[in-house]
């Protein structure tokens, strides 16, 4: 039942994307950035603190290279939010589990090795769903945003590659998100200092607040659904946030996605859900017990195996 929490952590994040499009029709996408990021580090400095943690790390220029990628990563999921149906741009940036298991065959290609076909078919399944979610976005107004929808879920993939990286070094998960936040908050401060800062009204102010608290909110529910759950059903049960980003964005937004566009946000959860299934058992022999059973990169959290790039 544990698991069971992902759903909650999956309906804050599609909250959260909901209150980022609101937000973008009064602030850059910058500032989202750095006032997202900047709830995101204060509310872990007050759990390194309360925990007494030390924030000292040997590989700190490790941090920043992953936390570049994944403020990127989460920069043009922001961006995508506010020109495509909100459910399209939360399926393009969660296909990233697809392009982890399009890393997984290409390095068994270039390394020689045999090819897990039936995870092969399924990224190849899985990019055709994406053509699909993609087909209605390319008019002038949303093909630029489909385009850094995609790039997003491909950044995030290597993002999260870069959490594995840092979690065979040792580094703690609570640590890796810091930097993250931490990166977050210095290019979101110098992307805004090139645009300008927005005078906050009440309502602008809300929506920032409402950003930062829905995020955290989230995480905490995600780390707890890894921690006491099942990590396998975990990482599964995180594709209903598709589900309800695309609820979201047709009962509050008035979204209108075409027939093929239903079709490919479905292709992509099945597949997402299989490669993810085929991808734990790929890489079952070579990580020790219970580490291959991991999620997709997604949204920064507070535990262990969570999404960092939202």
């Amino acid at each position: 039942m544990q698991s069971l929490w992902m759903l909650v952590a999956s309906l804050l994040f599609a909250v959260m994307g909901a209150c980022v499009k609101f937000a973008a029709a009064h602030y850059s996408i910058a500032e989202i950035v750095l006032y997202r990021s900047l709830i995101g580090c204060l509310a872990l400095a007050l759990f390194v603190r309360a925990r007494g943690l030390s924030l000292a790390t040997p590989v700190p220029w490790m941090h920043m290279r992953r936390g570049a990628v994944g403020t990127v990563a989460l920069s043009l999921w922001f961006f995508a939010t506010t020109a495509l149906p909100l459910g399209t741009a939360m399926t393009l940036n969660y296909a990233s589990s697809l392009y982890l298991a399009a890393f997984l065959v290409a390095a068994a290609v270039s390394a020689g090795r045999r090819v897990n076909w039936p995870l092969a078919a399924t990224v190849a399944t899985g990019f055709v769903g994406v053509l699909m979610v993609l087909q209605p976005s390319f008019n002038p107004t949303q093909a630029v945003a489909g385009i850094a929808g995609l790039v997003s879920g491909v950044l995030s993939a290597s993002a999260y590659w870069h959490v594995k990286e840092l979690g065979k070094l040792g580094e703690p998960e609570w640590r890796t998100v810091f930097y993250f936040t931490f990166t977050g908050l210095m290019l979101g401060l110098a992307g805004t200092i090139m645009t300008g800062f927005t005078a906050h009204t009440l309502s602008g102010a809300a929506l920032l607040l409402a950003i930062g608290v829905s995020a955290t909110l989230a995480q905490l529910a995600m780390t707890r659904a890894y921690g006491a759950g099942r990590a396998l059903l975990t990482a599964n049960l995180q594709y209903s946030a598709i589900v309800f980003a695309s609820i979201i964005g047709v009962v509050v937004f008035a979204d209108r996605i075409p027939l093929i566009g239903w079709l490919g946000i479905a292709t992509i959860i099945v597949s997402g859900v299989v490669a993810t299934v085929l991808t734990a058992r790929a890489t079952a022999p070579l990580e020790p017990a219970g580490a291959a059973q991991v999620a997709p990169p997604t949204v920064d959290s507070l535990g262990p195996k969570s999404r960092s790039t939202r």
